[in-house]
């Protein structure tokens, strides 16, 4: 397989019918979006596609968002979307490269070695002009997936704390600018406004085009050092709720380097509950 963690349309394209091909659609929005994911995939998707629902493959113990489920409860649901092990995936939303980051990451956080992100999304296959899927969807037959996960790629609150304090990782929060500063309140409620101290920032959407795609290795290169990073350090990417995290960890993918996600994010460090919290820039 190709190296990386893209394809593009038309390579996806070339691709569709080949006996170990998965595609799957990861579309998810913020409640605010007033957008459902599920819905849109019922009425149009690729040809073939499966529906990774972000917020229902997730954690039942915890009110935090879409945390990632135990390594037995994410085999049972990849094995109802047919998911096997011995496939090549490749993921998409309708944003361009957003949610479909977040279960590139699941997927290889759970062990799934071939795993890639279409490149610009459901937007890029249209602009194509490639076929769309619409009408009644047929669930693919259901394979065994055997229980896997691969720590390095997630990170905890203590974790992240130990990172802060010790300078053994960079923290990197790929939320927006105003939201960093806490100039911005926060989409969820409840939640405290700024960031961890010693984070930086790099929004995650510096990292695409205006198309959705993701920029070119050296633009990449240096969005992060613009923002302070060395992909050649470990990084801990965050964010409101570890999805737009998973953008900033593909894009060290990209460059050849490898981030962890801080699954809880700032659903979690921002709660009554969570870290210290600090305003203005990094």
């Amino acid at each position: 397989m190709n190296s990386s963690p893209l394809i593009t349309a038309q390579a996806l394209h070339a691709r569709l019918g080949a006996p170990d091909l998965r595609v799957v659609d990861a579309s998810w929005f913020l409640p605010a979006e007033g957008r459902s994911g599920r819905t849109e995939f019922e009425a149009e998707r690729l040809p073939g596609a499966v529906f990774f629902d972000i917020d229902a493959i997730s954690d039942p113990a915890t009110d935090l968002p879409h945390m990632l489920p135990t390594p037995e409860v994410f085999a049972s649901a990849a094995g109802a979307l047919g998911l096997s092990r011995d496939s090549e995936v490749v993921v998409y939303d309708s944003f361009g490269v957003r949610s479909a980051a977040r279960a590139w990451w699941t997927l290889r956080a759970m062990g799934y070695p071939r795993v890639r992100v279409l490149d610009g999304g459901l937007r890029a296959w249209r602009a194509a002009g490639l076929p769309l899927e619409t009408g009644s969807y047929r669930a693919p037959p259901a394979v065994g997936v055997s229980p896997e996960a691969r720590p390095e790629w997630v990170r905890s609150q203590s974790e992240v704390t130990s990172a802060l304090e010790t300078g053994s990782a960079q923290v990197v929060d790929a939320r927006s600018a105003p939201r960093f500063r806490g100039e911005a309140p926060e989409p969820r409620p409840g939640l405290r406004s700024g960031h961890m101290p010693g984070a930086l920032n790099l929004p995650f959407d510096g990292l695409l085009t205006a198309e959705g795609q993701m920029k070119s290795p050296a633009e990449i290169a240096a969005a992060f050092k613009a923002s302070g990073v060395d992909p050649a350090r470990p990084v801990i990417a965050t964010c409101g709720s570890g999805v737009t995290a998973s953008v900033l960890a593909l894009g060290l993918e990209i460059l050849g380097s490898q981030a962890a996600v801080y699954d809880g994010s700032w659903a979690e460090w921002g709660g009554a509950s969570g870290g210290d919290v600090v305003t203005g820039n990094a």
